[in-house]
């Protein structure tokens, strides 16, 4: 009973440290920085701009879809015309409006602050796919665009919802082995070649993996082919089963 009330009584001290905070420095949206009711929130106007991915979505990418998939796994034309090597994807919003903007700070503008509301987002998204045993691990990223980078977004929300799931997590799970070209403005069939054995297993890693249900963490997905070659690299090392999230979903134009 003792430790029970010291709980309540330093829950009670931190909220009413958050709220005389606040009072001096009120929340702000993430996105354009007006006034909120709480901390990593968008305003109304944001959120009705981010494309989340909601309802009957793709079960490969996890792109919307129109119309009610009645319980079963439905998938968008893309998936149908490449079939993923994963079993099932998720994404958390469609990488246009406000979420473009998001995802571009948190790349090219060191917004670290968006970590937290992104990997929740994602984890959202990902609860299907999440079981007691699922191993979270992020794309790699070549040491020397690392040292250029300074980190790695997607590590950086592979380990927080490792956290935010209760999940085990292993930021370097896979190796990036070759210093691959940027794969924007390339094709689909030059993506696939940039990233030919370019992503292996951490060998000092292989005993996390076998039988394992892995889920694989990238910020954008665009073609498939980054999370392609890391699923291969997983069940070559003998995964249960490969699965995918991403923060955003670049949608393919009709």
């Amino acid at each position: 009973m003792a430790n029970s009330g010291l709980s309540v009584l330093r829950a009670r001290m931190l909220a009413g440290g958050m709220h005389a905070l606040h009072a001096v420095f009120p929340p702000r949206c993430i996105a354009c920085g007006e006034e909120v009711g709480s901390d990593f929130g968008l305003c109304l106007s944001c959120w009705e701009q981010t494309s989340f991915a909601t309802g009957t979505v793709c079960d490969a990418c996890g792109v919307p879809l129109p119309g009610d998939d009645g319980g079963e796994a439905v998938l968008c034309d893309d998936c149908l015309t490449h079939p993923r090597p994963w079993t099932r994807g998720r994404t958390a919003m469609m990488y246009s409006g406000v979420g473009r903007d998001l995802v571009l700070a948190f790349k090219h503008a060191d917004r670290l602050d968006l970590v937290r509301p992104m990997a929740g987002w994602m984890a959202q998204a990902a609860r299907a796919l999440i079981t007691p045993d699922t191993l979270i691990a992020p794309i790699p990223l070549h040491r020397l665009r690392l040292l250029k980078r300074r980190y790695n977004q997607s590590a950086l929300l592979a380990k927080a919802m490792a956290r935010i799931t209760e999940r085990e997590g292993c930021v370097d799970l896979f190796l990036r082995t070759r210093n691959t070209p940027s794969q924007k403005g390339h094709d689909r069939g030059a993506r696939l070649a940039n990233l030919s054995d370019a992503i292996t297993l951490n060998p000092a890693r292989a005993d996390l993996i076998a039988g394992r249900n892995v889920l694989i963490v990238d910020d954008v997905m665009t073609s498939g082919a980054t999370l392609g070659a890391a699923t291969q690299a997983a069940m070559h090392a003998g995964a249960g089963r490969v699965d995918v999230v991403t923060l955003a979903r670049v949608a393919k134009a009709p």
